[in-house]
């Protein structure tokens, strides 16, 4: 049969994959342009030019530092969320002295669990049906001899499920890293942790920075080659202007999130009920203590990538797949862990500007793409 019209320019189409990264706020963009011509230069010189970039390095770290009830001085910018979560997981393990043990949940992004594998020791602990980690069995694992590091997501970046973060109970001795690149900026921060991680493009900021928090006082030290830089919880001259814009746009993430986030859960809402109307389809993840912008499910029958495909040619860019292995074609190990399907997965994650209309017109197309691709119909 010959392709179809794409419905690309349909106004109701829309871009659904704001948990790969959400495009650029518009206080980004402004802030951006801006600092270009005023931050360029290294900001550990003594000149006027240094000065100045000093000067914008210092307000991204001020601002970003107050969005998140953290210390200035416990704020690093880093080239990326997942340098942001190696630099933050193993300088705890490098600065234990229990252990290089790590236990961690059986749906941490691979950013961790390749962390844990390149410098450390791993013990996983399983997750219920919803993807909510098994608390009881965390807090025994992480008394046990040998364990240095806890690490715990704030919530998962490929169901939504938020993680007990703030609620853990563990020895004095035995610090937690949270992974919080899926939710920071759009959920408050828990509390509980020595360090934490995030990644400014998935809360609206420029890709290429991440965020690294370490608490005042946490036992940490560099895991990598030594710098010269003041700051040696990073590595290389900070890209003053990105991280300027990225502080910019989390202050109005920040300050914007109560109205946006209602708004999306209930879209959100809106989808589960009409994705779960299709015959054999499972929606995962916690229905209530989730992510407000996020749900993913499974189409028994159908392949992921296929029906990704086909969305997209409607005008629809979803993702499928494990959320930060989906080129390699793999089945999600976050699903496998949930008991769940992994075959014909799809995850839908709204922008800050996904409306009503597009929601309305993607739950009206699925169960027709949904039926041709598991009848076989190219088109």
């Amino acid at each position: 049969m010959p392709p179809a019209a794409s419905d690309q320019g349909d106004p109701r189409a829309a871009y659904l994959d704001a948990a790969s990264s959400e495009p650029l706020h518009p206080a980004a963009r402004e802030t951006l342009l801006a600092a270009l011509d005023q931050g360029y230069a290294d900001p550990r010189r003594l000149h006027r030019p240094a000065r100045s970039a000093r000067l914008l390095l210092d307000n991204a770290r001020e601002v970003t530092a107050s969005c998140l009830g953290v210390r200035p001085d416990e704020v690093t910018f880093t080239s990326s969320g997942t340098d942001a979560v190696h630099r933050g997981l193993l300088g705890l393990v490098r600065g234990s002295r229990r252990g290089e043990a790590v236990v961690h949940s059986a749906v941490e992004h691979s950013a961790v669990l390749h962390a844990v594998a390149w410098g450390a020791h791993g013990q996983v602990v399983g997750v219920d049906g919803l993807g909510r980690v098994r608390e009881d069995d965390l807090v025994r694992a992480a008394t046990a001899p040998g364990t240095g590091v806890v690490a715990l997501q704030t919530a998962n970046h490929e169901v939504g499920t938020i993680q007990p973060v703030g609620e853990l109970e563990l020895p004095d001795d035995v610090p937690l890293f949270t992974d919080a690149c899926a939710s920071m900026g759009r959920l408050t921060l828990p509390g509980g942790w020595s360090a934490a991680a995030g990644s400014a493009h998935k809360w609206g900021g420029p890709a290429g920075v991440g965020v690294l928090l370490v608490r005042k006082g946490a036992r940490w030290r560099n895991p990598f080659p030594a710098d010269d830089r003041v700051d040696d919880r990073t590595s290389g001259f900070e890209n003053v202007p990105a991280a300027l814009a990225a502080a910019a746009a989390l202050r109005s993430v920040v300050e914007e999130r109560a109205e946006v986030n209602a708004r999306q859960a209930a879209l959100v809402d809106r989808l589960r009920a009409g994705v779960a109307a299709i015959p054999d389809v499972e929606v995962v993840g916690d229905p209530d203590d989730r992510l407000p912008h996020l749900v993913t499910f499974s189409c028994l029958y159908v392949d992921g990538e296929a029906l990704v495909t086909e969305l997209d040619r409607h005008g629809y860019g979803v993702a499928s797949g494990s959320a930060c292995t989906a080129s390699t074609l793999q089945p999600s190990h976050v699903l496998a862990a949930m008991g769940a399907l992994t075959h014909g997965n799809v995850r839908i994650s709204l922008t800050r500007d996904t409306t009503e209309a597009q929601v309305e017109r993607l739950l009206d197309l699925l169960p027709g793409v949904v039926d041709r691709l598991r009848a076989g119909i190219d088109r």
